[in-house]
């Protein structure tokens, strides 16, 4: 218990210090976002759990493949927001699209065979 507490609270205050870094420097703060902390120290967790270099190409290789859906949502945000579309409005259609492309690439990447 005592493990998933600490790496909870780890990845907690990495977020707080992308938040903290936002707020002064916005776009260092993006670099640090997009910097894939979180997936390498999933990773590092998930070696140190079961350290199986076929499991962890897959896993390195399917999140390859759930970033790009992601991707859309950085640039519809910004466009609804710069169009007077409020905050949470701009932010919920971004995570809908987001969740509808994570679906489709869900469904394509098997038909084509993808670790996903």
């Amino acid at each position: 218990m005592w493990e998933f507490v600490a790496k909870a609270a780890l990845a907690g205050v990495i977020v707080a210090m992308v938040a903290a870094i936002a707020q002064r420097q916005p776009s260092f703060g993006a670099l640090v976002a997009s910097l894939p902390l979180i997936s390498i120290l999933g990773m590092i967790f998930l070696w140190y759990a079961r350290p199986d270099t076929e499991n962890m190409a897959l896993h390195a290789e399917a999140t390859f493949w759930y970033v790009l859906p992601s991707l859309p949502m950085f640039l519809l945000i910004p466009v609804l927001l710069r169009n007077g579309i409020s905050f949470w409005l701009s932010l919920a259609a971004g995570c809908l699209l987001t969740v509808s492309l994570y679906l489709i690439m869900a469904f394509v990447g098997r038909r084509m065979g993808l670790p996903i």
